[in-house]
């Protein structure tokens, strides 16, 4: 869902959600495939043209549906009431693919639902969809932040290490600085199909921020820099996500995600593309737009 080239761009394993592709017929058991967990690349990309193409979606519509729901799984995982002043601050970090617009949305409707957002978006899209979102957000009374402490980025490629078990202490100032104004970070920077050194510098660096970050990370469909399809790249040392909100279906790289919280994102999915794809999604609850896996 959301792949490049739209844009401008858990722990609970016996709930996973799980997809066999099929064909809309009903199939002999003894042909069917070997059962998926998660969709792979090219079948996001397929069923993301479905509801484009068949169903006449149009992309800002998805990117609406999908940065609702974002926003919706923040408030199931810490809501309101339970919340300090401080904890309600939340910094949303979009890059500018659609994963990027999808989290302006996400923001968007977090004021909406009393929280305090704050927007950083190092890389601005100049696609028309961004732009109107990002005017959205600003007629909110959303800050935007012009930078975010880049010193930590030259730090760490420098070689500047510490013990894991002394890295709290070791922590950069200006990492401590995020830390302590705001309650937790949304990873809206890439998505699946879109690597860090395709995006350039900004990103990068925001990234290796990202990483020394001890408030908790909320990831919308992949954490940005791995891989869509194995997880690998930037997974074996990169973001750790405590939330992974996996849009329309997890994919596969979902398989390796072991933070606290997975919710699927996927109740616009309609009934007989769901079928089509054999996505076993989970119920969802009342009127609600996600679903814990």
């Amino acid at each position: 869902m959301l792949l490049k080239g739209r844009g401008g761009g858990s722990p609970c394993n016996s709930h996973r959600l799980t997809a066999t592709m099929s064909s809309a017929a009903r199939p002999d058991p003894a042909e069917t495939p070997e059962e998926q967990r998660f969709l792979s690349t090219e079948e996001a990309a397929a069923l993301e043209r479905e509801l484009l193409e068949d169903y006449r979606f149009g992309r800002q519509q998805l990117v609406e549906l999908c940065g609702h729901a974002s926003a919706v799984a923040v408030t199931k995982v810490f809501p309101l009431p339970t919340l300090s002043r401080k904890q309600r601050t939340v910094l949303v970090v979009c890059g500018p693919e659609q994963n990027g617009a999808v989290g302006l949305v996400c923001a968007r409707h977090l004021r909406v639902f009393e929280y305090e957002p704050t927007i950083f978006y190092p890389t601005r899209s100049l696609d028309l969809l961004h732009r109107d979102l990002t005017t959205q957000c600003e007629k909110m009374d959303i800050p935007f932040l012009s930078y975010l402490p880049t010193e930590v980025s030259a730090w760490w490629q420098m070689g500047g290490q510490c013990p894991k078990t002394a890295l709290l202490p070791c922590l950069p100032s200006q990492v401590q600085l995020i830390n302590d104004a705001y309650g937790l970070v949304v990873d809206a920077v890439l998505g699946p199909g879109v690597q860090p050194g395709e995006i350039g510098g900004p990103c990068t660096r925001t990234l290796a921020t990202l990483k020394l970050l001890s408030i908790p990370l909320v990831s919308l469909d992949i954490p940005s820099g791995w891989d869509a399809e194995t997880g690998g790249g930037d997974s074996e040392d990169g973001l750790r996500p405590d939330v992974l909100v996996s849009l329309a279906a997890p994919k596969r790289c979902a398989g390796r995600f072991s933070g606290r919280h997975h919710f699927v994102a996927g109740r616009f999915v309609p009934d007989d593309v769901r079928r089509k794809f054999a996505l076993r999604l989970p119920g969802y609850t009342g009127t609600d737009c996600v679903a814990a896996l």
